[in-house]
């Protein structure tokens, strides 16, 4: 099976994980990087005007990038992980060749991440979604009814293990929660750093500079944190949170689940995740991690944690063998593989 993979593949992204599982599972793979062809993270303030101003032929090279791989492949299956840079016609010109196309959309909804997917959307033969509500959603909002839950795994050459030797020291910490700025998980954190103030508790994340809460400001690492660096912050924690994102426009629910429900784990590291029907099937409650349903149980179980780490490590190791067994992105691969058709 020849495929065409499009989608950003630095070291840690959930999709360069995809397509390297595809690949291990047989698939002959070409990619397609928007990272190549379009600047999404300038630094400086003349780089980022630059790349505004210059964005429309950014997209047009990159959208060029991939008919070219596509007439150089000549591929059995076009897969795309999100894809919010890729016109509809070059979406159509695809589908007038006769092959499939496949969108795997990571996140909550469609209407943050830009103008084209709302259209682009509708072209695809078939969307996998992490979100267990997303069918539900397409449907209403695209009125595409070919869509397939597959929920977020973790990657093996990443998410594992790391020895302490080889953490910054930095990096060692009682608590941390490793994701993006939202209020809702700002109001969580706040919470529990005012009731727990002598706790070492660390911060690392995207956006966290729109955070107001001066509490929080000293936990705040002001960075994000990918790849090794990733998995070392996590084995650097004694305790790892996994809070979920609120709901945003053209969702119908908030975060259930999310890649960190599965990385952590995966790289070894002891989770307190929030709680919700879908959480909890994951990994056994109390046995492979455990669970919180608002700040107050969740800053009484990171005490009871800290103070039993014989406790927290047989968890660790139960999350850790569950997420080898059942929850690497080689698995999720091999059921994506199965619903190609």
């Amino acid at each position: 099976m020849k495929t065409l993979c499009i989608g950003p593949i630095w070291r840690g992204s959930n999709a360069g994980g995809l397509f390297k599982a595809m690949a291990r599972q047989g698939v002959l793979i070409e990619v397609v990087d928007e990272f190549y062809y379009i600047p999404l993270s300038p630094v400086t303030l003349k780089a980022k005007i630059i790349s505004k101003l210059a964005r429309k032929l950014y997209i047009n090279d990159y959208n060029e990038a991939i008919i070219d791989a596509f007439n150089k492949i000549t591929p059995d299956y076009v897969f795309v992980y999100k894809g919010a840079f890729i016109y509809p016609k070059t979406l159509e010109f695809i589908k007038n060749k006769n092959i499939p196309i496949f969108n795997f959309y990571p996140d909550v909804s469609i209407h943050t991440h830009g103008n084209l997917l709302k259209d682009s959307m509708r072209l695809y033969d078939k969307i996998f979604t992490t979100k267990s509500f997303g069918k539900d959603d397409y449907i209403k909002q695209l009125g595409v009814e070919k869509v397939v839950f597959i929920p977020h795994g973790f990657d093996p050459e990443i998410h594992r293990p790391v020895s302490f030797e080889n953490i910054p020291k930095s990096f060692f910490c009682d608590v941390s929660f490793i994701g993006t700025f939202s209020p809702k998980k700002e109001a969580i954190l706040a919470q529990i750093v005012e009731k727990m103030p002598s706790v070492n508790f660390k911060i690392w994340g995207t956006q966290w500079e729109k955070s107001s809460k001066s509490i929080l400001k000293s936990k705040i690492q002001d960075q994000g944190i990918f790849g090794d660096l990733y998995a070392a912050a996590i084995n650097g924690s004694k305790i790892n949170l996994g809070i979920l994102s609120e709901r945003v426009g053209g969702a119908s629910s908030g975060d259930l689940i999310t890649s960190r429900t599965f990385h952590i784990p995966g790289a070894g590291g002891f989770l307190i995740h929030e709680k919700n029907h879908e959480s909890v099937k994951y990994f056994q409650e109390g046995v492979e991690a455990d669970f919180f349903e608002s700040a107050e149980d969740l800053a009484d179980k990171i005490l009871f944690y800290l103070n039993n780490e014989s406790k927290r490590d047989q968890i660790r190791n139960a999350g850790f063998i569950r997420a080898q067994k059942e929850h690497s992105l080689d698995c999720r691969a091999k059921l994506l593989l199965e619903n190609f058709n």
